[in-house]
């Protein structure tokens, strides 16, 4: 069986990271990449892209808020079938300081989460198609 990312240049499986670029200049991260300019209004930077460097962010943050998901999200989503419902979670990355939203880990639910709570970035699947199974970055919480 094969794992593929569901998102090419999102993120890594092994180890798992998210992908994206920062300025050199400035030090703004992006995420997903940026590839045009730096958007900070306050860079001092060139303004065509070439300050932008690729990035690997921080595996740790802390949720910032979180949601249940009970109802199938529409197309161009792809979702197990039968749907089973999951939970989302915003996290603040704990070195760059933005936020990503994100699956948490399949068994985690929101009785389970709090405001504040540490978490870590991991890899899961989204959903299997033939001996495929298409991988997501996912929050699990830190013990």
């Amino acid at each position: 069986m094969g794992r593929k990312p569901a998102v090419d240049g999102w993120f890594s499986v092994d180890p798992a990271a998210l992908v994206g670029t920062r300025c050199g200049d400035c030090g703004t991260p992006y995420f997903p990449r940026n590839e045009i300019a730096c958007r900070n209004p306050g860079c001092a930077g060139p303004k065509d892209g070439s300050e932008l460097a690729p990035y690997t962010f921080s595996t740790r943050g802390r949720i910032w808020s979180y949601a249940d998901s009970r109802y199938k999200p529409p197309p161009p989503y792809v979702s197990p079938e039968p749907f089973r419902p999951y939970v989302v979670a915003a996290v603040e990355l704990d070195v760059e300081k933005i936020v990503v939203l994100g699956q948490v880990v399949p068994g985690v639910g929101v009785d389970d989460l709090a405001v504040g709570q540490e978490v870590e970035l991991t890899v899961g699947t989204l959903y299997t198609e033939g001996d495929d199974d298409h991988l997501v970055w996912m929050w699990r919480p830190v013990a």
